[in-house]
């Protein structure tokens, strides 16, 4: 005999879905929970590693954390620190520029030239500096025009670009200075070292500079139409493109802006020696690509920070400073600290976007 239907009130039918719902959501708001606090701790990274390099750092000499070294440690910084601004524009494009610091090498030794030649021209030494100046922002400008026409109306891989032009750039140097050193006139190199040497409230000037640019770098980065579309085209150049981006100039001004970066870097480097040689400004673009994803920017592009950049600066000086202060590993094998961090920091990151 068949049995009756047994009827079931809609409100205990609708429980356990309702239930089951209810702990999927709680699941669901977990893990989101979870994955934001490890994106935070991820995105702390940098600052974290600093502090802590900075205890062992006091710990193993009590040198490390005076006034003097510190402020040593971030007029170092701030050459790379400024370069490094600027590349992190360009690799969170999607692009990359190995010829920096031969671009640097290149600008000094044309600065010091320049300076040189038009002192006597110009009838005043300081009126040489302050043009010899102007001329390392303009140079610096012109090679990052010609790197960005080249990658973007030329068709060529920014990798091959400045690839080529870090041959060029210090092989013109070195025809120039006849392979030896070229030098910047007594008069001039007194009038100019301030630039370099000079405090402002106890703080070096390349600091302040350094400080300066940064603040400019994170404004245009994160405040500016500009900055959102150098985002966008990193993290999907056709659909940047869809949006009527214009991904070319976009891509021009970049490198443009780095190229700015680096005549600015030069600007203060020149007065510290007051030559340039063609060893000059050498691994500049290991270190600067280092300090923007040790900083957790994206290597593939799309997504970056210019305070990450800073921290990632310092991170690595403080690394070479603890090595100079104390005798763990050789000084001479600082450049490959450097490239174990790079290659560490990629692998990790070989998962995102």
């Amino acid at each position: 005999m068949p049995q009756a239907p047994v009827n079931v009130p809609a409100e205990n039918a609708a429980a356990p879905q309702a239930g089951g719902s209810r702990h999927a959501a709680a699941t669901a708001a977990g893990a989101t929970g979870v994955s934001a606090w490890w994106g935070k701790l991820h995105g702390l990274g940098p600052v974290i590693g600093l502090v802590l390099l900075c205890i062992a750092g006091t710990l193993l000499n009590s040198n490390f954390a005076t006034y003097d070294n510190v402020m040593n440690v971030l007029t170092r910084t701030a050459f790379i620190g400024i370069i490094a601004v600027g590349m992190c524009f360009v690799i969170i494009s999607g692009g990359i520029d190995l010829s920096v610091g031969s671009m640097a090498a290149l600008i000094a030794g044309s600065v010091i030239l320049f300076m040189n030649a038009m002192a006597p021209v110009l009838g005043s030494p300081m009126a040489a500096v302050v043009v010899g100046m102007l001329l390392a922002v303009v140079l610096g400008a012109v090679f990052g025009l010609v790197h960005g026409l080249l990658i973007t109306k030329g068709r060529i891989e920014p990798f091959i670009v400045t690839l080529g032009t870090l041959g060029i750039f210090r092989a013109y140097l070195t025809y120039f200075s006849n392979g030896g050193a070229i030098t910047l006139e007594n008069d001039l190199s007194d009038l100019y070292s301030p630039v370099y040497y000079a405090n402002l409230l106890g703080v070096p000037i390349p600091v302040w500079v350094f400080l300066l640019v940064a603040v400019i770098g994170g404004v245009i980065l994160n405040r500016t139409a500009y900055g959102r579309y150098v985002q966008a085209i990193g993290s999907n150049e056709q659909v940047a493109q869809y949006a009527a981006v214009d991904v070319h100039k976009m891509k021009i001004l970049t490198y443009m802006l780095l190229g700015v970066c680096v005549g600015i870097a030069t600007l203060l480097y020149v007065p510290r020696l007051g030559s340039a040689s063609p060893t000059t400004g050498l691994l500049w673009e290991l270190e600067a690509i280092a300090a923007v994803i040790v900083g957790g920017t994206v290597l593939k592009g799309g997504a970056g920070s210019i305070t990450g950049t800073v921290v990632g600066a310092i991170l690595l000086s403080v690394i070479s400073n603890i090595l100079n202060l104390t005798s763990i590993i050789s000084v001479y094998l600082n450049a490959a600290v450097q490239g174990f961090v790079i290659i560490a920091v990629a692998f990790m990151q070989r998962g995102k976007r």
